[in-house]
């Protein structure tokens, strides 16, 4: 943590010590949001719904993704990363085996998680931990898995998810790889709830010209992405929607920004992004016409010319297409 400050700020939430502060999301409004997810609950209920959202809410899909950058060091042509994103691991029973199934046929170059690993925003973290080491027993990643905090994430979970394998970046940054070919992770604490973002603080010890991707929780710091130089924008936060409807899209996204960076590729200026749907599901475990996701994404330079482009494939698929650039990697996804 490069700003003891806001790790503080982080911890007197927590405690309920302060109650006012500075965010990038709206005030929470718990008791509102309670109606709302009991509504659902009932509402599902009736309708019959509730089995067939569960369902859907353990089909992963892999996502895989192609982003062509003129910053991009040629010799990490073909890099390769996972990127997981509001696991939620606790929420749903099956979940963590499922997930396991499909990520341990994926090898990739560098993980990445961007927060939201409990179901719940306080209590024990203790059932998270043990979901989180199931699934990320299956990660194959050759740099290894770095992470932020959401939401939903209390500092108690720092600790858990580092003993799991994870190196947590909060307003920190890590290069991966070495001379020519090294890319900057740069993470930061959640804006949404807690506000406790530096994105300027994080920034301080990389150089201006490396090739920088952000983790974000949320699609709420595009603009200041741009403004730093940020070459990748990986986040989460809005699940899609999680319940969307034909032909609207989502009834919520839960999210201060553009409902076009609430899902999926875009782009901002400079900034390409992704918004992940999020692999687990909030509030009530159940989704509809939006699929939990995993994010496969490849980082090619310039001369390469692919499109920015979401490919979907559906749980226990056979894929016919590309293999993956490096021959290290050897798996069809």
């Amino acid at each position: 943590m490069n700003n003891p400050h806001l790790w503080r700020k982080r911890q007197l939430i927590e405690s309920g010590e302060l109650t006012t502060w500075s965010r990038r999301g709206a005030a929470y409004a718990g008791t509102q949001w309670q109606w709302i997810e009991t509504a659902l609950q009932v509402g599902l209920g009736v309708l019959g719904l509730r089995s067939r959202g569960e369902r859907n809410a353990l089909s992963p899909v892999v996502n895989r993704l192609h982003f062509t950058f003129e910053t991009l060091p040629p010799a990490l042509d073909g890099f390769t990363l996972l990127h997981l994103s509001d696991l939620h691991a606790d929420g749903l029973a099956g979940l963590a085996e499922v997930l396991g199934d499909r990520l341990q046929e994926i090898d990739v170059d560098l993980a990445v998680l961007t927060g939201d690993y409990r179901f719940a925003m306080a209590g024990s973290c203790d059932q998270v931990a043990y979901a989180m080491e199931r699934i990320l027993a299956k990660v194959k990643a050759r740099h290894g898995i770095l992470g932020i905090l959401g939401n939903h994430d209390s500092a108690e979970l720092v600790p858990l998810l580092e003993g799991v394998g994870v190196r947590v970046l909060l307003n920190d940054a890590l290069e991966v790889g070495q001379d020519a070919g090294s890319l900057w992770v740069v993470g930061i604490d959640d804006p949404h709830y807690y506000g406790c973002d530096d994105l300027p603080g994080a920034l301080r010890d990389v150089p201006q010209d490396a090739f920088k991707v952000l983790l974000v929780h949320t699609p709420e710091m595009i603009p200041e992405a741009a403004q730093h130089g940020i070459d990748l924008y990986l986040c989460g936060h809005t699940h899609g929607g999680q319940i969307c409807l034909p032909l609207i899209g989502p009834i919520l996204t839960q999210a201060n920004c553009p409902r076009k960076y609430a899902r999926g590729a875009w782009r901002y200026e400079q900034v390409h992004g992704y918004t992940n749907t999020g692999a687990g599901a909030s509030g009530v475990a159940v989704r509809f016409l939006c699929p939990p996701e995993i994010g496969l994404i490849e980082l090619h330079a310039a001369h390469r010319s692919w499109d920015h482009s979401a490919t979907e494939l559906k749980p226990h698929q056979e894929t016919s297409g590309r293999r993956l650039t490096r021959p290290s990697l050897g798996v069809s996804v």
